[in-house]
């Protein structure tokens, strides 16, 4: 079941992936033909909008994250349990020591950062130290370290700036259309090719937000698998999230760009109704599974 769900998960990755390369394919297509009648000026757009957008959030991911939670580095005099536990779990999963952070919040949570194992960095809310025993602790460290491991960190890095490159594609292509008066440079266009780029452009963001939320959920039944695969042990995992999950409190500098990459989602208040746009899967899901291991 655990090595089942670890290949399930990536498998699924790969396509969501996929999916998210198509759609910006597709909106550069749309834009291009809808302003200028060809197949060819809107992909052009779209790459130059890449080669800038897309080194420059990887590039400054990690620091920002940090800087918005409020997270704060410590030394292992500070905590040493909490390093022994990272220290025994790094080795587990292969991956260099993490720096190690604490966000001074009463919500318990925590999340990592790192575009690889390399610059790792795992951060914990005070809150989750104060109810957390020493398995439950290792079970989130695990889960942390596992999305270090399988560089999720980079791969929601790429989904966030895709996901800004759409936006700003979609915005271009609705402005310079207003400002024409709906109509296109070339005649030649076909009907029914511009009612596609149309609904491309006003569809695409909505479909990034999707594949983005999907891409983040199925991780985090990636990193639950690979902590257990890590530990050996779900209770420790499983008896954590239900301690988190039980906690009215949220996290006060959680941002929207950040939320996902929490442990579990920071804003109880304000949890989505659909599934489709939820940043985490349901608790319940993510339990039911762990016990299955």
């Amino acid at each position: 079941m655990l090595y089942k769900q670890i290949e399930q998960n990536k498998r699924k990755t790969i396509w969501l992936m996929l999916l998210f390369s198509l759609t910006v394919t597709a909106l550069g297509w749309g834009v291009g033909y809808l302003l200028n009648g060809d197949y060819y000026s809107g992909l052009i757009i779209t790459l130059v909008i890449l080669a800038f957008y897309l080194p420059t959030t990887y590039m400054t991911a990690n620091s920002q994250v940090l800087s918005m939670s409020g997270a704060k580095e410590i030394k292992k005099e500070d905590n040493p349990m909490l390093f022994n536990i990272v220290e025994e779990l790094s080795i587990a999963a292969n991956v260099p020591m993490p720096k190690i952070y604490i966000v001074d919040d009463p919500a318990p949570n925590a999340f990592a950062t790192g575009t690889k194992p390399e610059n790792g960095s795992v951060a914990f809310t005070t809150g989750l130290l104060d109810r957390l025993n020493r398995e439950e602790l290792a079970g989130v460290a695990a889960h942390e370290l596992a999305h270090i491991r399988n560089y999720d960190i980079r791969l929601m890095t790429i989904c966030i700036a895709l996901v800004g490159v759409i936006a700003i594609i979609a915005d271009f292509g609705s402005r310079m259309l207003y400002f024409r008066g709906g109509r296109s440079r070339n005649q030649k266009t076909h009907p029914a090719l511009l009612i596609i780029a149309l609904i491309l452009i006003i569809l695409a963001p909505l479909a990034a937000q999707f594949v983005h939320f999907a891409v983040s959920r199925n991780r985090e039944y990636l990193a639950d698998a690979s902590a257990v695969e890590f530990t050996r042990n779900p209770t420790g995992l499983k008896n954590a999230l239900l301690k988190i999950s039980q906690s009215p409190e949220e996290v006060k500098q959680a941002k929207d760009a950040t939320a996902a990459m929490y442990i579990s989602n920071p804003f109880k208040k304000k949890r989505r109704k659909s599934s489709l746009f939820a940043t985490h899967p349901p608790i319940e899901s993510r339990i039911e599974r762990l016990e299955k291991m």
